[in-house]
C-alpha cells in the first residue's frame, strides 16, 4: 500500500493482469473464429466436390446407356438383309460456303444412296437444317443424290430437321415412318438410335465413316452434352418446334420440295 493506492500486479512484460487477460481472450476469441471458418470451408469443399462426383456419375451413366444402342448399328450387307424398310434417313450436317456439301455430308449421302441400290428402301429422306434461305442442307443433299441417279420422286426433305431429335420426331409423325435405317457417323449413330428408338421406331444404324474428319476431338466433346441434352427430352418427349401436316412416306417425294 502506498498513499492509500493499490498496486496491481504485473505480468512479465510489465502489462497489467487485466490487460493481458483481454488479449488472451481476444486472441482465444479470433482462434475459435477461424477454425470455424476452416470448418465451413471444408464443409463446401466436400459439398463441392461431391456435386462433381455426383453430375460426373450421371454423365457417365448416360453416356453407358446411350452407348447401348450400338447393338442396333449394322454393316451396309446387313442392312440388305432387313425387309419392309419405310426409308432411309439422311441426317444432314454442314453445307459448304460453295453449297455443296461437307466431307461428312457427303459421305451421309452416298451412304445412303448405296444402300438405297442395294434395295435396302425405296425411299430417301434426307433431314436437315433449311431454316434460312441463304442456307441449305436438305436441297443439297437431294441434289447430290440425283446426280448419283436416284430419281427425284424417291427423295423426301425434312426441310426442319433442325436436330437429331426433330429428325426423329419427324420422322415419326410427319412421315409416318415405323422402320427405319438411319445413315450418320458412328459416334453420332449411337444417339440417332437412342432416340428413334424411345420414340418407338424399329430403327437401325449404318455408319457412314469413310475418311478421317479433322476437329473430330471438338465433336466428340460436344456430344457428350449432346447426349444429356437426348436423355432429359426422351424423359419428357417435347414436339418439336415445327410439326405441320402428315406427308407419308409412301408418296411422292417432289411434295416436299422447296
Amino acid at each position: 500500500m502506498d498513499g492509500g493506492g493499490l498496486i496491481l500486479p504485473q505480468d512479465p512484460e510489465g502489462k497489467g493482469i487485466f490487460d493481458s487477460c483481454r488479449v488472451k481472450c481476444y486472441d482465444n476469441r479470433m482462434s475459435a473464429k477461424t477454425e470455424d471458418n476452416n470448418g465451413k470451408k471444408k464443409k463446401w469443399a466436400w459439398l463441392v466436390l461431391a456435386v462433381i462426383i455426383l453430375l460426373g456419375s450421371a454423365v457417365l451413366f448416360i453416356d453407358f446407356l446411350i452407348r447401348g444402342s450400338g447393338r442396333w448399328i449394322i454393316t451396309e450387307e446387313e442392312a440388305e438383309g432387313l425387309t419392309d424398310i419405310d426409308c432411309i434417313l439422311v441426317l444432314g450436317c454442314s453445307v459448304k460456303k460453295d453449297g455443296t456439301p461437307s466431307a461428312m455430308l457427303e459421305d451421309r449421302i452416298l451412304t445412303g444412296v448405296r444402300l438405297y441400290e442395294a434395295g435396302v428402301s425405296g425411299k430417301l429422306l434426307m433431314s436437315g437444317d433449311h431454316g434460312q434461305d441463304d442456307y441449305d442442307e436438305v436441297n443439297t443433299m437431294k441434289d447430290y443424290a440425283v446426280q448419283e441417279g436416284i430419281g427425284p420422286d424417291e427423295i423426301f426433305l425434312d426441310h426442319a430437321g433442325f436436330n437429331t431429335y426433330a429428325s426423329m420426331y419427324r420422322a415419326r409423325d410427319v412421315f409416318q415412318v415405323k422402320r427405319v435405317v438411319i445413315v450418320t457417323q458412328r459416334y453420332h449413330l449411337y444417339r440417332a438410335l437412342y432416340i428413334a428408338r424411345k420414340l418407338g421406331l424399329e430403327a437401325y444404324g449404318v455408319p457412314a465413316d469413310t475418311r478421317t474428319y479433322s476437329g473430330q476431338f471438338l465433336r466428340d466433346l460436344r456430344e457428350i452434352a449432346a447426349r444429356c441434352k437426348a436423355f432429359v427430352y426422351c424423359i419428357f418427349m417435347p414436339e418439336p418446334e415445327y410439326l405441320g401436316d402428315p406427308i407419308p412416306i409412301q408418296g411422292k417425294g417432289s411434295s416436299t420440295d422447296g
